[in-house]
């Protein structure tokens, strides 16, 4: 088995070079530039504390966000990637709750810059990270878990293919309240040749 951590997938396609790598602190004035400048786009769909109000992704400083992120991606229960496109810094896309044991599962969370949304590039990067924790990892099921209000996220999950696992009731607490969300989910049996194969052939068909 490779080493889980750190790791870089790359892939051409027609949109461009799609890169998931490490989040590195030097990533930081990027980083904060695109969650600013993408806030409306963003904020109503991420998580908030139902102690604070605060967004999850509001940080003391970057340096300690991508320090506490690393220590977990070291520890086998997170892989924090930043999302290229063409060398730029795009995105985020985030593998977590990995459970070995009975279960061996994780779940995927994504942003992208909307100025890049449309162009394959979170299907892309989700069915890299997806093969990544099937082939690698030897985790088995893959969930995300996704408003109902969220068009551009669904619209990832159904080029992708994944099932519609149906409603959960106040899942997350996002702006003030606990919202439901829908969850998908594939397994490695239902495509064995791999996601990022599956999408591929999608798009050209």
């Amino acid at each position: 088995m490779s080493k889980p951590w750190p790791v870089t997938l790359r892939e051409d396609t027609p949109g461009g070079v799609v890169v998931l790598r490490p989040l590195r602190r030097r990533d930081g004035k990027v980083w904060s530039q695109l969650r600013a400048g993408n806030a409306a786009w963003l904020e109503r769909w991420e998580a908030t504390s139902p102690l604070t109000g605060e967004n999850r992704m509001t940080v003391a400083s970057f340096s300690e966000y991508v320090r506490t992120l690393s220590n977990q991606a070291r520890s086998g229960t997170l892989l924090p990637f930043g999302v290229e496109l063409d060398g730029e810094l795009v995105g985020q896309l985030t593998v977590a709750s990995i459970t070995y044991g009975s279960l061996c599962s994780a779940s995927i969370g994504y942003w992208v810059s909307e100025h890049v949304a449309g162009r394959g590039v979170t299907p892309t990067g989700v069915a890299m990270a997806t093969d990544y924790c099937w082939f690698v990892l030897g985790l088995h099921r893959i969930e995300i878990n996704i408003r109902p209000e969220n068009g551009p996220s669904l619209r990832v999950v159904e080029k992708l293919g994944f099932r519609d696992e149906g409603l959960r009731e106040r899942f997350l607490h996002i702006q003030g309240a606990w919202r439901d969300h829908r969850t998908f989910a594939l397994t490695a049996e239902e495509v064995p040749g791999g996601l990022l194969a599956r999408w591929q052939q999608t798009r050209e068909g």
